[in-house]
C-alpha cells in the first residue's frame, strides 16, 4: 500500500520527495519506525503511517564507454531492492563527459549540475574515452570529459572520497599477490581528499626562452586538510581504529602542512592508532603487506594513484566501489575503474563495482543498512556459487562459470 509521508513546517505541508532527504533532520529516527506516531524533529512534525513507501530521487550519470552497461545493472538491482523493501527509486538522467560534449558541446552543463543538486544522491558509471584516438582529447583541457567530473565534484563540494578495497575469499586466485602475502585477506578504506591539491590548482603552458613550459600548482589550506582528516578518523572509529596518513613531507611544503594538521586532529581520537607514511613507501607496502592497512588518509593525487593500485591487489578494479561525500547526506557513487572503451558494447564488463557503489549509496546517503547488506550479501553468494566476469576469472583453471554484464546483474538480483 502506498502512503505519503507528510511533513509540516510552520503552515506548509509537503511530501517527503518535495522536502528532500537532506532537509530532513534525523532521518534515521523515523525511517525504521513502522507504527503511527508523531515525531518532533526541531521545527518538523512528522506523521508516519504504517506501510509507507519511501521515495528517493537518484540522479543517474551513465557516462561513456562501459558506463551505460554497468549502470543499467546497478539500476536493475536497485529496482529489485525497491520491490523487496517497499521503496520507490525515481531516476533523473544526467549527461556528463563525452556524451555531453557530443550533445551540448560541454562536458557538464549548468542544467546538469542543477539536476544533480535536485537529487538525493547521484549514481555514476564512467567518464572519458581513448585518450589517443578520441576527438574529445583534441579539445582544450577544460572542454574534455574529465573536466566535467572535476567541475561536478567542486560544484557539489564533494571533498571526501571513500574507496574500500576488500579481498573476497572467492577471488584469492584473481589476486596477483602470493598466498603468504594475502593470508586471510585484507580490508582497507582509502580516504582521498577530492576537491583540492594538484587537480584543482592553477595551471599554465607558456612559451619561455623558445620552449614550452608547463606549470601545475599544488595548494592545500588548513581547513581543507582538517575536514578530510576528521572524516578519516571518524571512519576509522567504526572500523579497526587505525589511520595511516600518506604524504610526501620530506619534499613538499603542502605535505608538511598536511602532516601538521593531521597530527592535531589525531589528538582528538586517542583510541585510534595513527602513523605517517611517505607515498612511495605506501605504494610498496600495498603489494608487500596490504593486511597492515585499515584507513589510508591522503591527498587528491596520491589517493587517485594508490586507490587504483589497491583495486588491483583485490583481483580487479571492476570490484572496487567508491563514494564521494560532502558535509550533508548527499553523495556521488561510482565504480573506481575507468570507461574501458576497448570493451564497451561487448557485454563483458564487470558491473559489481557499480552495484556495490549503489549499496554504498543506500548506506551512506539513505541510511538503508539492511538493503545495503542484502546487495553485498548477494554479491558474495554469486561469487561463492562460482560465477565470474572475464576480469576475475581464476588463473588456475578452477571450475567456475564465465558470465557477461547483464547476466551478472540478473544473478545478483536472484540472490537478494
Amino acid at each position: 500500500m502506498n502512503f505519503t509521508l507528510y511533513c509540516t513546517k510552520l503552515n506548509s505541508i509537503s511530501t517527503m520527495t518535495k522536502v528532500g532527504l537532506r532537509e530532513m533532520p534525523r532521518l534515521d529516527i523515523f525511517q525504521k519506525s513502522r507504527s503511527l506516531r508523531f515525531i518532533s524533529c526541531q521545527l518538523w512534525v512528522v506523521i508516519l503511517w504504517e506501510g509507507y513507501i519511501m521515495k528517493f530521487n537518484i540522479g543517474v550519470i551513465r557516462g561513456d564507454g562501459i558506463g551505460p552497461e554497468i549502470v543499467t545493472e546497478a539500476v536493475k538491482v536497485l529496482d529489485a531492492i525497491g520491490d523487496k523493501y517497499g521503496h520507490d527509486f525515481n531516476y533523473t538522467e544526467i549527461l556528463m563527459g563525452g556524451c555531453s560534449i557530443d550533445a551540448t558541446g560541454e562536458p557538464l552543463t549548468d542544467d546538469a549540475i542543477q539536476a544533480a543538486l535536485n537529487s538525493d544522491a547521484v549514481l555514476m558509471g564512467s567518464i572519458g574515452g581513448n585518450t589517443s584516438t578520441s576527438p574529445w582529447y583534441k579539445l582544450p583541457a577544460d572542454k574534455r570529459p574529465e573536466a566535467g567530473l572535476l567541475k561536478l565534484r567542486k560544484s557539489l563540494n564533494l571533498f571526501a572520497n571513500l574507496r574500500p578495497a576488500y579481498l573476497y575469499s572467492e577471488l584469492k586466485e584473481a589476486c596477483p599477490l602470493r598466498d603468504d602475502i594475502i593470508g586471510d585477506g585484507f580490508d582497507m578504506m582509502i580516504m582521498r581528499e577530492l576537491t583540492g591539491g594538484l587537480y584543482f590548482g592553477e595551471r599554465s603552458t607558456l612559451e619561455e626562452d623558445g620552449q614550452l613550459v608547463a606549470r601545475d600548482s599544488l595548494t592545500y589550506s588548513e581547513s581543507e586538510i582538517r575536514r578530510i582528516a576528521i572524516r578519516g578518523f571518524d571512519i576509522a572509529m567504526k572500523r579497526r581504529k587505525k589511520v595511516t596518513s600518506v604524504d610526501k613531507a620530506n619534499v613538499l611544503d603542502s605535505s608538511r602542512l598536511w602532516r601538521k594538521v593531521v597530527e592535531e586532529v589525531a589528538k582528538d581520537y586517542p583510541e585510534v592508532q595513527y602513523e605517517h607514511m611517505l607515498v612511495d613507501n605506501c605504494a610498496m607496502q600495498l603489494v608487500k603487506n596490504p593486511r597492515q592497512f585499515d584507513v589510508i588518509l591522503t591527498e587528491n593525487m596520491f589517493g587517485d594513484i594508490l586507490s587504483d593500485e589497491a583495486s588491483m591487489v583485490t583481483g580487479s578494479i571492476g570490484m572496487l566501489s567508491s563514494a564521494s561525500l560532502n558535509d550533508t547526506r548527499f553523495g556521488l557513487y561510482e565504480p573506481s575503474g575507468g570507461s574501458a572503451p576497448d570493451i564497451a558494447g561487448k557485454g563483458i564488463a564487470n558491473p559489481i563495482a557499480t552495484i556495490l557503489s549503489a549499496a554504498m549509496m543506500l548506506r551512506y546517503s539513505f541510511d538503508l543498512d539492511a538493503e545495503a547488506d542484502a546487495i553485498e550479501g548477494a554479491v558474495k553468494k554469486v561469487l561463492a556459487d562460482g560465477y565470474r566476469t572475464i576480469d576475475i576469472m581464476p588463473r588456475d583453471g578452477s571450475d567456475v562459470t564465465q558470465v557477461g554484464t547483464a547476466e551478472m546483474g540478473d544473478l545478483i538480483v536472484e540472490r537478494l
